[in-house]
């Protein structure tokens, strides 16, 4: 009997339903088994991830892929959706909220003994206590009288974005600019817009968190590059060579280094760069602290790489945190998807914080620099008299210290804090760093001192 044509359409449907049924069913089973894992490894006391047996698995796939004539790239991006959560679940098994605390937690926490009328000193995030430039406030005042606060381009008002383009000069034009709220939106856009679900994202550790965090929220992956005190915070090239697969599509870069301060030498910028072309993966290149550099700096933006994105702030340099005016440079095509992604989110950055920003643009921030410095060697300094190690920094306004005790960064940090000063723990910028504390420059040097005598202070009650 001759099956017709819609009846062979049904047919085909409901298999695929059945399979698809299968597949969910197998989903939760491997969830169910992970989470085994997990509660095994905590048995143990063991590591979550483990970068070989995620090896051992992307290239049995791979290879099964190829076998059974799968789009390799498509069965490592459904690959890498169910490792992440595999991940998430383990983390699940072995949460301890003991072990991990931000820098904004603990922000949260001195505040909250402040409220209570305790004295904390705020080493713990980089936020500058000196003010904005004069010509912000003017800036701010003229708002109201020039009737700039109406919507602007999603992009941003065309004077700041031209102001922007001409003072990173490396022939940028103003296409090439756009306007955010803050250098973490212009992370998130870039990510949003340009990775998917099965991604993957590199990212060298220790750093600011973000980069993993919006990864995740678009559901891509982020594969951790580990650096280590003893090879001074550089990165392995090999290792990073290694790790690029067909799903890699970006590479986040953060120097100046938040946390550690440390600047790459233009010959290993060169060899990142030259990977990314050589695999055609974008390059997300953070450089809001490029206004607070002790040594030679190699912007990425030098390279003229077309897959490149580079973030900066007037946040740090300005000391404008509040105003929330980031920006991002890219190629005009990139920047276009940006926009999109910001115009669905917010439309566009409030006008009057544009025109402080261009008003502030037109100062120089070297001022601030020199006072950064100048703490940055003060802090270097005590600790060395504290003798602890640390790299010195090139530049940011941090300094990343090893506690060579046997407590935690937490609970260290809450010693501290119980004292009187709030610093960062290292754990929030890698989950290797758990011996390490992140001290910021930006508070007066009389400050600083005193707060510096309190940590030597917890450290002796260690």
């Amino acid at each position: 009997m001759k099956i017709s044509i819609p009846e062979e359409l049904d047919r085909i449907r409901s298999e695929i339903r059945d399979i698809t049924s299968d597949i969910i069913r197998k989903v939760q089973r491997r969830n169910e088994l992970s989470k085994q894992i997990g509660a095994i490894k905590k048995k143990l006391k063991i590591d979550v991830k483990d970068e070989k047996v995620e090896q051992d698995i992307r290239t049995f796939i791979s290879k099964l892929s190829n076998e059974i004539g799968i789009d390799p790239d498509f069965a490592g991006r459904l690959l890498n959706i169910l490792l992440a959560e595999s991940l998430r679940l383990q983390l699940t098994e072995q949460h301890d909220s003991t072990q991990f605390e931000s820098h904004l937690a603990v922000f949260m926490k001195a505040k909250k003994l402040e409220s209570s009328g305790k004295k904390i000193i705020h080493m713990e995030v980089g936020e500058p206590d000196y003010p904005p430039p004069e010509s912000v406030r003017k800036a701010l005042s003229n708002v109201f009288e020039s009737r700039q606060y109406h919507y602007s381009e999603t992009k941003g008002i065309t004077k700041l974005r031209t102001s922007i383009a001409q003072t990173i000069g490396n022939h940028i034009t103003t296409d090439k600019v756009i306007v955010t709220p803050g250098g973490r939106f212009a992370v998130f856009v870039a990510i949003a817009s340009l990775l998917t679900a099965g991604d993957e994202l590199i990212c060298i550790e220790p750093a600011w968190p973000a980069y993993r965090e919006c990864a995740a929220f678009v559901g891509s992956t982020t594969n951790i590059l580990k650096t280590t005190l003893e090879e001074e915070w550089n990165p392995n090239i090999k290792k990073l060579e290694s790790m690029i697969n067909g799903n890699t599509k970006m590479i986040a870069l953060n120097y100046p280094n938040n946390p550690t301060g440390r600047i790459l030498n233009k010959s290993i910028m060169e060899k990142i760069v030259s990977l990314a072309k050589d695999h055609r993966i974008y390059v997300l290149s953070d450089e809001v602290y490029r206004d607070y550099v002790f040594t030679e700096f190699t912007s990425v933006l030098e390279y003229r790489y077309e897959k490149s994105i580079v973030i900066s702030s007037f946040s740090k340099g300005h000391a404008m945190t509040g105003f929330r005016v980031g920006y991002a440079i890219a190629e005009e095509n990139l920047i276009d998807k940006m926009a999109k992604v910001q115009a669905t989110a917010l439309t566009s950055v409030a006008e009057p914080m544009q025109y402080a920003a261009l008003a502030a643009i037109e100062d120089s921030s070297a001022e601030n620099a020199k006072r950064i410095k100048r703490r940055l060697e003060i802090i270097s300094d005590k600790l060395r008299e504290m003798s602890l190690r640390f790299v010195r920094p090139d530049g940011a306004m941090y300094v990343y210290p090893e506690l060579g005790i046997g407590k935690s960064d937490v609970e260290f940090v809450q010693k501290a804090l119980d004292l009187g000063v709030a610093v960062a723990p290292g754990s929030g910028f890698g989950d290797c760093y758990a011996q390490f504390i992140r001290i910021s420059a930006c508070q007066p040097d009389d400050q600083l001192e005193k707060g510096l005598e309190l940590l030597k202070a917890a450290m002796s009650s260690c």
